[in-house]
């Protein structure tokens, strides 16, 4: 790479999805669409829960949360998709992907606490339940979801401040569906290997905790909920909490798959991450509302009819 010239690029130019061609107007059509039912699907789930009382929960209020930072995440992406499929769509401003590696990274580490405090919410309410009310307060609701808000914007933080503390030069080509550290790296006019090892340990240490946490408390969940002598007890534990471990396979699987394995990422590597800014944010609140019964009365409520 010719880096003599080590001004920072005033925009970058994404390369879209790779091998697009004749499909450029269905993939815009799908992902519109997508993008519509995302922030439709999530915003009834928000409603729903503002308006019932009878879900005024606190794992309804992590279920919020999560519709509130899939939303987010599919409008840090999604729309820049969409624009690529128009001409000259797919210039992007150096500091609009500043700002969009730092949302991305931000919501998705803000979003895998969340799925570590919903875990432990299910394991406090089925383990727990005598302590429950006491320990999972609105108070400690309110600052446990904080806490992943704060968690999120330092570590992006740190990611995107040592993303673009290197030198780059006029080379403006991301060939990428969107801003993301691993492409913007090539571009970089430095060694970038140890901005590569930070990344992946960085990644790693929070999936891997976060997904260990979560693994140790549905092992207490599973262990406490065969102990009950009740088979609809048991059922009812179990549709409590296998929406949520739906969910949390959805979003760790791309997410293992685009960090943590060791190649060269490239466009079609940007295809994958599209599911869990696209596919995962819509297929949330159809999981939780299908496997929820409280929800889908909730839901029946809302519209003027009677739940079963």
């Amino acid at each position: 790479m010719d880096c003599s010239n080590q001004t920072a690029p005033s925009n970058f130019v994404l390369s879209g999805f790779p091998y697009a061609g004749e499909l450029k107007v269905p993939l815009f059509l799908f992902f519109s669409v997508m993008f519509a039912l995302t922030l439709a699907g999530n915003s009834l789930i928000i409603l729903v829960v503002i308006f019932d009382l009878q879900l005024h929960k606190p794992m309804y209020w992590f279920l919020c949360h999560l519709s509130i930072l899939d939303m987010a995440a599919s409008a840090v992406v999604v729309p820049t998709v969409i624009a690529g499929f128009n001409p000259g769509g797919n210039i992007i401003s150096f500091s609009g992907c500043v700002t969009q590696i730092f949302f991305f990274n931000f919501l998705g580490c803000a979003e895998s606490l969340l799925f570590t405090l919903m875990a432990y919410d299910r394991f406090l309410a089925i383990c727990k339940p005598l302590h429950y009310g006491n320990i999972m307060s609105w108070r400690v609701c309110l600052v446990l979801s904080l806490g992943t808000i704060i968690g999120g914007c330092l570590n992006s933080t740190f990611q995107t401040s040592l993303t673009f503390r290197l030198p780059y030069g006029q080379i403006n080509y991301i060939d990428y569906v969107f801003c993301d550290i691993p492409a913007i790296l090539k571009l970089a006019c430095a060694d970038t290997k140890l901005n590569e090892l930070m990344t992946f340990i960085d990644v790693g240490l929070v999936a891997m905790t976060c997904f260990l946490l979560i693994l140790a408390s549905y092992v207490y969940i599973i262990m406490a909920i065969l102990r009950l002598s009740s088979i609809e007890g048991r059922h009812r534990a179990f549709s409590t909490c296998t929406a949520h471990v739906s969910v949390v396979v959805i979003y760790y699987l791309p997410v293992v798959y685009h960090y943590l394995r060791p190649a060269s990422q490239g466009s079609m590597d940007g295809v994958i991450s599209m599911f869990y800014t696209t596919v995962t944010p819509l297929l949330n609140p159809l999981i939780y509302t299908l496997r929820n019964k409280e929800i889908k009365t909730a839901l029946l409520k809302l519209w003027g009819g009677n739940a079963e």
